[in-house]
């Protein structure tokens, strides 16, 4: 199938998958934000030639204030929006400190994957849960 819009934009994204105790980080977008207000695995856009793992890191210390260690890649998606599509690469992460704050985030929790249901997830994160944990949002 090809792309209706050929000359789509293309954004690389990575996200951090943070587990502790069974639960997993997920962070709440801000309201200023597109897709205002709802769930995702934290992390943000990959700069022009930046490494993953160096956008991963600078990405969540910008948002959580934390700094975090980058582990493998571990899911892959590509999720068309109607002006854009992402390409979301989550990586396995492990926190370096246990302090968060809400710094460029309007929130974040830690959840089970049995609770992920109750929380509205971006469609390219709800896409690579499904993949990932075959969780079906």
């Amino acid at each position: 199938m090809s792309d209706p819009q050929p000359n789509r934009r293309t954004i690389r994204v990575v996200a951090a998958v943070i587990q502790k105790n069974e639960r997993y980080l997920i962070t709440q977008r801000r309201k200023a934000a597109v897709l205002p207000l709802m769930w995702e695995f934290p992390g943000g856009k990959v700069e022009e030639g930046e490494a993953d793992a160096d956008a991963l890191r600078r990405e969540v210390l910008e948002r959580l204030g934390v700094e975090i260690e980058v582990g493998q890649l571990i899911s892959f998606v590509s999720h068309p929006y109607e002006h854009y599509t992402v390409d979301l690469h989550l990586y396995e992460c492990k926190l370096k400190s246990e302090t968060l704050q809400a710094k460029a985030v309007n929130d974040f929790k830690w959840v089970t994957s049995g609770e992920f249901d109750q929380y509205t997830f971006t469609p390219a994160d709800e896409a690579s849960m499904t993949k990932l944990l075959g969780v079906q949002l």
